[in-house]
């Protein structure tokens, strides 16, 4: 009797102890499965950080378009991007940080229970930011991992041709169009950039066709027109409140990342570049004051470019330090504030691709001096001018369309460089497109301008097959190998 009491027992403990391991084993932090939303709004937030970060270890566009330039350490000012490995950084921060997200949630938003309008607009709304990650990723490096990329189960994915990337995703952005549906809703709050707002995401993907549109200019001309047009009719942005901006709030850890980098670090890296405040003196640009600060004897000056300085000797990044109003024309310094909101796209490049437009003679409607124009008042409002501001800069012969010097390209080129700054990436892309305005070789220069990013070490390392082929195929892993759109 004891010998059976006993076996009871032990029986019973050990049902106790599978029951109690199972639980012990499942994390009480960590969920099971994650809604599409969080993961949606996790990749909008990496995704902007990454295209606005001020970080020399990520983003050094500011100092290639030579908006900023570096007091001390001077090397990516002189063009050096690898000591730091950044092409690795932006590469992981894209693929790894921002595509997969997106594909993440892409993939749980078709076994969610939400009615069938909805979640077909956030399907096309997540792949319409694929597309605009995508966008980047092929205008930095050129051929890449696209088709195989986001295999996880493929650890050496095979590099497409970039132009047969750019198609695909010029396809991929019409297909989405069509999808959105304007009367039903998509992620609601959990989407930051415009609140699940399906017309204004429809108005984002048909200014983005119409960027990438222009992006193909020289390369495809009958295709670009095509597009572009398609995009119009389709409709672009018509005013600043279209603009795709990330609303960054006032404390940490969800703050603008320049606030981050340049204010909270108490850092002293940067001053003005000169390249850009001689084209702002010489025109006594509005936007100064919301640009920069003014040196220790009133004026606006910037350091040359590759050039180390003292902090206290030029011109800085604005910054005063408190909450982003917008509309508020009273102080500048709105760069540094933390939550400046992050620009992914606005109603002033718009312009400008319109500009451009109908000087290639594309069907777009209007004049290439109307949205000129149009370009650079939506810029100085943006910031903080008036309408006063932008007439009476508009009025001087050296920015007035019709008498400014030089080809199109050269006048819409260097507006539009003034208006993308703070948005250095795109800047890069632009300035290799257009080619103005003529940015100098900075001193001690570590090669040429980089017109593209070397792969990644690590793709070197361990895709290696793969990444020789890549190399091979857009004649060498070199920063001076132009890109298939860059024809001039």
């Amino acid at each position: 009797m004891k010998k059976i009491l006993l076996l009871t027992v032990a029986a019973g403990f050990v049902t106790g102890c599978t029951k109690d391991l199972t639980s012990i084993n499942q994390d009480p932090k960590t969920p099971v499965s994650l809604p599409s939303a969080a993961l949606f709004t996790n990749a909008e937030r990496r995704l902007t950080n990454t295209v606005t970060s001020s970080n020399v270890n990520l983003n050094i566009f500011r100092l290639v378009a030579q908006y900023w330039q570096e007091t001390t350490y001077t090397d990516e000012s002189r063009y050096d991007i690898v000591t730091r490995q950044i092409p690795d950084n932006v590469w992981d921060a894209l693929n790894r940080d921002v595509l997969r997200n997106f594909q993440e949630a892409k993939n749980i938003i078709v076994t969610e229970s939400t009615s069938a309008d909805a979640k077909k607009n956030q399907l096309a709304v997540t792949d319409i930011m694929m597309v605009y990650t995508w966008y980047y990723l092929v205008t930095t490096f050129g051929d890449i991992p696209y088709t195989e990329s986001q295999n996880i189960k493929n650890t050496f994915p095979k590099y497409d041709n970039q132009k047969t990337i750019f198609s695909d995703l010029l396809m991929r952005l019409d297909t989405s169009i069509l999808a959105l549906n304007t009367s039903a809703g998509s992620f609601g709050s959990a989407d930051i950039i415009y609140n699940g707002d399906v017309k204004l995401w429809k108005k984002f993907a048909n200014s983005l066709r119409l960027k990438m549109a222009m992006t193909i200019a020289d390369d495809d001309p009958t295709k670009a027109q095509s597009e572009a047009v398609a995009s119009v009719t389709s409709g672009v942005f018509t005013s600043n409140n279209d603009n795709a901006l990330f609303k960054y709030v006032s404390s940490p850890p969800n703050t603008n990342p320049v606030w981050v980098d340049l204010v909270q670090s108490g850092r002293k890296d940067f001053v003005a570049n000169s390249t850009i405040v001689n084209i702002m003196n010489a025109t006594s640009d509005p936007r100064r004051p919301y640009f920069f600060t003014v040196d220790n004897a009133g004026n606006y000056s910037g350091n040359g470019p590759g050039r180390s300085s003292s902090y206290a000797t030029f011109s800085k990044p604005a910054g005063l330090i408190k909450q982003f109003n917008p509309g508020d024309v009273t102080d500048a310094g709105k760069l540094t504030y933390p939550d400046f909101p992050g620009d992914l796209l606005d109603y002033a490049e718009v312009e400008f691709l319109l500009a451009e437009a109908v000087e290639r003679g594309f069907a777009v409607g209007g004049t290439a001096a109307g949205h000129y124009n149009n370009g650079v008042t939506a810029s100085i409002l943006f910031w903080g001018g008036s309408q006063a501001d932008a007439a009476a800069y508009l009025l001087q012969p050296s920015v007035a369309y019709l008498t400014a010097t030089g080809t199109y390209k050269q006048k819409i080129g260097t507006q539009k460089y003034l208006a993308l700054y703070n948005r250095g990436w795109d800047a890069w892309i632009e300035q290799r497109r257009l080619d103005y305005p003529v940015l100098p070789k900075p001193s001690n220069a570590a090669s040429d301008y980089p017109v593209r990013f070397s792969y990644p070490v690590n793709e070197q390392n361990v895709n290696t097959v793969n990444y020789n082929a890549a190399a091979a195929a857009i004649g060498g892993d070199d920063v001076t190998t132009k890109l298939f759109w860059d024809k001039f």
